[in-house]
Formats: C-alpha cells, structure tokens, sequence
C-alpha cells in the first residue's frame, strides 16, 4: 500500500486528506470516504486502507478543515466540552460546503496518475451519509456508487435534502441502516425507502437487524461484527459492480 497525507487546496483553504491505494500499476477507481461526526482518526485510516487493499484510490478528507481541526480524539463520543464541541463542528458543515470540497477533491485526483476520476465511488457514514448520497447527485457522471452506512439527515424539509436530490443520481445507491438508531429513526428510513422507490434510480436500502447506531466502527461499544463484516461485503460488492473497467 502507497500512503501519503496531502493538503489539497478548496475554494475555502487546504483540506488535509488521507490517501491510501496499491502499490501496483493503476489507474485505480477513486473512493470518497467521508469521516463521521468523531472527525479523522486511526479507525477511519484503517477502513481507508482496507478498501485500498481491494483496489480503490481511497481518500479520506477532514471535513472539519475550515474550523483548524484535525481530530478530536476518542473523548469524542464521551459527554463534555469535546463531545459539545464535536456536534459544533457537525453543525457548522452543509452539503453545499461538502459538494464544493469534493470538486476540488475530484480536481485533484484528475491529476494523479495513480487515480481514475472517471470511476468514482463514494462512502458516508453517520453524519456523512447524507454527503455520499449528495455526491451522486452531483456528480453524476462520476460517481456511479454511493453508500450510507447509518446516514443521518437523508430526508429533511431543506431543498437539498438527499433524498429529493437523489433523483439526479445514475449512479447505484446503498443505504444501511441500523435496527435501533436514534438519529436515523424508522420514520425517517420508511420516508426515504417510499422516495427511493419512486425514482428512477437503482436503491436499496437495507435494515440490519439487533444492531445500533455505530456498528461498523471497532472501536464503538455498540460494534458488531457480523454486521459490520456485512456492510463490508455488500460495500464491495456495491463497488464492484459500479466500477470495474
């Protein structure tokens, strides 16, 4: 594996991004791994270099760059003034900010001999869901697979919600979902399953069941691994399929 952190320029400063590919010959398919709420960390290389290994020019970027955060540290996901400061970063991103730092991410991986922008794949999870969602919309031409694994805010009231926008999608669309999860709560599932159905875009969206909110992380409390193993398997598949030459 080839690993290099790089900060690439955006309309709005350097996003600092992760990068993770083979050694061999590529060009590989790109992957957007979009961090979570809990920011970059050494859970989230891990999964980086993971699809890496299977093929993929990963890059994982800090969403949280405009705000001069990096990580924030496993005191994350505890109560306090670094779990209140997290949901302040969280709050302070829109799909419009994320949309314009994936241009500027797909700009630069035009220039690199090792990547194909041409096939593109993109991975949310939590917070980040929604973005993956966005980025097939977007980019339409580009990403031609998308997932959110326990995705939040996948149907709102706003004009971008993902899943009205998910119409402009002719990439593949996974959504999973987990059984118990109280910021992704069933009304919300049962909403964007109905709306996806309708549209003409090829979705699935998959509850797994006797899991939370958080199972695919190892380092969570609520990890499980056989559904974690599965959004492994159905990820790669998903991307398989979409993005083979």
């Amino acid at each position: 594996m080839i690993e290099q952190q790089i900060d690439i320029p955006t309309k709005d400063g350097r996003i600092t991004t992760f990068i993770a590919h083979p050694e061999r010959d590529g060009p590989f398919p790109v992957i957007l791994f979009y961090m979570d709420a809990p920011a970059i960390r050494e859970e989230l290389r891990d999964m980086a270099r993971r699809l890496g290994t299977s093929g993929y020019y990963v890059m994982l970027p800090n969403l949280y760059y405009r705000s001069g955060v990096m990580e924030l540290g496993a005191l994350a996901l505890a109560e306090g003034d670094v779990r209140k400061k997290m949901f302040e970063l969280m709050e302070s991103l829109t799909i419009s900010m994320i949309m314009e730092d994936t241009d500027s991410l797909l700009a630069f991986a035009r220039t690199q001999t090792a990547a194909d922008a041409s096939r593109v794949g993109a991975i949310g999870y939590c917070m980040s869901g929604q973005y993956a969602l966005s980025a097939a919309a977007h980019f339409p031409d580009q990403v031609k697979a998308a997932a959110s694994i326990y995705g939040v805010r996948l149907v709102t009231d706003a004009s971008d919600s993902p899943h009205l926008a998910a119409a402009r999608a002719r990439g593949e669309l996974y959504v999973g979902c987990a059984e118990t999860d109280h910021w992704a709560p069933p009304e919300m599932v049962e909403a964007l399953t109905k709306t996806l159905a309708d549209l003409p875009v090829e979705a699935e969206v998959e509850i797994y069941p006797g899991v939370d909110h958080g199972y695919a992380f190892p380092q969570r409390a609520v990890y499980n691994n056989a559904a974690a193993e599965r959004h492994w398997e159905r990820l790669l598949a998903l991307f398989r399929r979409r993005l083979s030459a």
